[in-house]
């Protein structure tokens, strides 16, 4: 009777002890502590808020659960947080790799996110330090949040302003909206501008028409741009041009020495122009020339009459007679 009380003892602790490694094993199991027993190394890093994180959470690299925050501390310079990564993939994860801040979903539990680092960078072992990029929390979110709402709210409200003033006609461009003999200034001023558009796309074809001639064989344009004879005549016939010039400029510097010559009362022919006495003094000359050649035809009238040479004019007019007879008879004879 006594070995059969002892042997349900046994029993019942044997069940007992299995239920409790029972119980153990699905706790580590639904808490997703069934890799604690891997083999880990023990990595740091120095933040200046982590912001809720705690012992326990979770650390994450590519998506993928790597290891768990074993220890948060405060040190002089900030808050020191050891973590554990799996030695399985400590191989992934370099010294320049970087750790931030980051929550498990929208409002889920703080977790370690590593990501980032070079091949060129050795692997990372037990007691290093990772670089921390800081991450905006949610508080920072919130305030940066209500700013925007905030200047949204202002540009809203300036909005509502300058549209009334646009309504209401005010401003240049209300008044552009508004006024229609602005409208039609501009709609006057954008034809020009088409119209000048379209003048200069003709004066563009012009010049290529242009241009085009110049490279065509055998036309003047060509042969003017290209025969260097051409521009050799042109250059002569410009020297001739010049050389022309030259002597018709000392041509008129003659005509203007002579004029001033003209001009002036030192010159006999000055003096006769300007000279208003010398003027009246050839005049009366004149008049005297004339009055003396009168003169002297009424003396020749009265000695053709005189008797005493009236036979001397009469030979002498047979003779002119004769002489031009004989001329129209030889002028006769030669037809």
């Amino acid at each position: 009777m006594a070995n059969k009380k002892g042997l349900n003892a046994v029993l019942t602790g044997v069940f007992v002890i299995a239920g409790i490694a029972i119980l153990v094993a699905g706790v580590f199991i639904i808490g997703g502590k069934d890799k604690s027993f891997k083999k880990t190394v023990l990595v740091n890093a120095v933040f200046a808020d982590v912001n809720g994180l705690a012992k326990g959470s979770n650390v994450w690299y590519a998506g993928v659960k790597v290891g768990v925050v074993k220890k948060v501390s405060f040190i002089d310079n900030g808050v020191l947080v050891s973590f554990s990564i799996e030695e399985d993939v400590q191989q992934k994860i370099r010294t320049d790799s970087k750790v931030k801040l980051s929550t498990d979903g929208l409002i889920g539990n703080k977790i370690l996110v590593l990501y980032g680092g070079t091949a060129a960078a050795p692997e990372i072992v037990s007691g290093n330090t990772l670089q921390v990029e800081t991450a905006l929390g949610t508080e920072e979110m919130m305030a940066t949040l209500q700013g925007n709402n905030k200047n949204l709210l202002e540009i809203t409200n300036d909005l509502k302003v300058v549209s009334k003033s646009l309504a209401e006609g005010k401003g240049t461009i209300g008044k552009l909206l508004n006024d229609q003999t602005i409208g039609n200034s501009l709609q006057s001023a954008m034809n020009t501008l088409n119209r000048a558009g379209n003048n200069a796309q003709v004066l563009t074809s012009n010049m290529a028409e242009f241009s085009k001639k110049l490279n065509d064989k055998g036309h003047f344009m060509n042969d003017l741009a290209t025969d260097t004879t051409i521009v050799a005549s042109l250059r002569q016939t410009a020297a001739q041009l010049n050389q022309a010039s030259q002597s018709a400029n000392a041509v008129v510097e003659s005509l203007n020495a002579t004029t001033a010559k003209l001009n002036s009362n030192k010159s006999p022919a000055g003096v006769l122009l300007n000279d208003p006495a010398a003027a009246a003094n050839i005049q009366r000359t004149l008049a005297n020339l004339q009055s003396g050649t009168k003169k002297l035809d009424e003396n020749m009238e009265a000695l053709q009459h005189n008797f005493l040479l009236r036979g001397f004019f009469k030979k002498r007019a047979k003779a002119e007679e004769k002489a031009l007879k004989d001329s129209m008879e030889n002028s006769t004879l030669i037809k």
